[in-house]
């Protein structure tokens, strides 16, 4: 099992660090070899990768999530990797981006790369992509809050104060006659809007 550990600081605020790393569906943008995620549910995943030639998909499940500080996952097949990702403040406009890795490299292609630190570039890489990414953008792409722990999910007390005066919506997959559940705010939201803000919610004209 290969372990790595790289950090990048980031000049915007922990809380855009950490919303962006909340749309897995815009890993590709910054993620050499990533070639897609679908967001499956609120911690399902599943990845298409392609890389060095080697192309693979594999699920992923979000373990623990905790707005600010830390997202964790753990794939459920193969390739067997888990990791996390946490953030740290390091003022009101810039972060320190952290991430550890555990995977378990499979073939010729992939053991020749670890050995040779390939890996630990490739990480090195992304999180530079990463940092040049959201700091042209200014802005997260979009955000979600609630926390996750043990693989459930938890509210936020920042969403339970939302959710009491906000209307509900399904969560990802569920049928209309589901239980409501929190909203959560929408990856396709436009930069600068408020992702707390309900788009059915009318504004107050003052």
């Amino acid at each position: 099992m290969a372990t790595l550990q790289e950090t990048i600081e980031v000049d915007v605020p922990v809380s855009t660090a950490y919303n962006q790393w909340t749309q897995f569906e815009s890993f590709p943008e910054f993620m050499k070899g990533v070639e897609s995620v679908e967001q499956v549910d609120e911690t399902s995943l599943h990845f298409r990768t392609d890389i060095a030639g080697v192309r693979r998909e594999y699920n992923a499940q979000i373990t623990d999530q905790l707005p600010d500080r830390r997202i964790a996952w753990v794939s459920t097949d193969k390739p067997r990797n888990a990791g996390t990702v946490t953030f740290e403040p390091l003022g009101p406009d810039q972060s320190r981006v952290t991430v550890s890795l555990e995977w378990e490299p499979e073939g010729l292609v992939e053991k020749a790369g670890s050995a040779v630190h390939a890996d630990s570039r490739q990480i090195t890489a992304d999180l530079k992509r990463f940092k040049e990414f959201i700091e042209s953008r200014g802005i997260e792409t979009g955000a979600w809050r609630s926390a996750v722990a043990q693989g459930e999910v938890e509210s936020t007390d920042e969403e339970a104060g939302f959710a009491a005066n906000a209307p509900k919506h399904p969560a990802p997959g569920a049928s209309p006659s589901a239980p409501p559940h929190t909203p959560t705010p929408s990856p396709q939201r436009p930069a600068g809007v408020d992702p707390f803000i309900d788009d059915a919610e009318p504004s107050d004209p003052s």
